[in-house]
């Protein structure tokens, strides 16, 4: 399977977002592309009353963010993940981070909502409190796509091990991580942590991160990854708005669980 890791540098209009997401989707799809993995804030990256606005929910009449990538799936014949968006919750003042797949029809596979919310004080004395604004998702989520077992999460869950130690009990091979990693984490901890949770899940692992520069100040890291079970960068990008594509093979992933088989070897679950 060919995947893709697309890197935008999202900004707070709905509408161009979009427009930029299917840039970047045919194009991936021009690339030989099956699978095409776009970044958390996707569709909105802005103040936290414009994505409560943004939010739509994944039952009745789609909204214009799902309504897109449905037709972009169809449209191009690629599997989506569309990393990281409002999804309306109980709560009215705090949707959740939903990360959703997309089948090459254009029908919902599955839907994922982020358990971790990044509620930080940065040494630069940015706070940041993701709690005030979303919900929390509470359910583990794979899905069967193309021949392969996949497992979701978004951003902050990738420092929590725990997590992917549940994804890989459940079968999963590929796991994303669609990211909107600050400048200031990514350069310290991107790199590390995405190989850190290919090296000890023996999975593929792809990292489709933001880029540059978003409203109210933010910047983030960009250098979206795609890294093999045994933890090589296999593509990466800079930090411009783009794509990264690698082939997943079986082979791959039972040659190093063979070779080196840690999974089997765990005496604490």
């Amino acid at each position: 399977m060919r995947v893709a890791a697309v890197q935008l540098q999202s900004q707070d209009s709905v509408s161009a977002n979009l427009i930029a997401c299917e840039h970047w989707i045919s194009a991936a799809a021009s690339a030989g592309a099956h699978f095409v993995v776009l970044p958390e804030n996707f569709a909105y990256f802005g103040s936290d009353t414009g994505r409560r606005a943004a939010a739509e929910s994944l039952s009745g009449l789609a909204g214009t963010i799902r309504e897109t990538l449905a037709q972009c799936a169809d449209r191009y014949n690629v599997a989506i993940l569309a990393g990281g968006w409002p999804e309306v919750s109980n709560d009215v003042d705090r949707p959740f981070n939903a990360a959703t797949v997309y089948s090459s029809d254009g029908s919902v596979l599955t839907n994922y909502r982020k358990i971790h919310l990044f509620d930080v004080q940065l040494p630069s004395g940015e706070q940041l409190r993701e709690s005030a604004a979303m919900s929390s998702g509470t359910e583990v989520i794979t899905c069967d796509l193309l021949g392969f077992r996949v497992g979701l999460s978004i951003c902050y869950d990738v420092r929590f091990p725990e997590l992917f130690r549940k994804l890989v009990d459940r079968g999963s091979e590929i796991l994303c991580v669609p990211s909107a990693f600050t400048q200031e984490t990514g350069r310290d901890h991107w790199h590390i942590l995405m190989r850190a949770r290919a090296v000890e899940s023996q999975c593929w692992v792809i990292g489709a991160n933001q880029c540059g520069s978003h409203p109210n100040g933010k910047t983030t890291y960009g250098h979206s990854l795609i890294v093999d079970p045994w933890g090589k960068v296999r593509a990466e990008a800079d930090n411009e708005p783009g794509l990264v594509v690698a082939d997943i093979d079986a082979d791959s992933i039972d040659r190093v669980r063979s070779s080196m088989p840690a999974l089997r070897h765990r005496r604490i679950k």
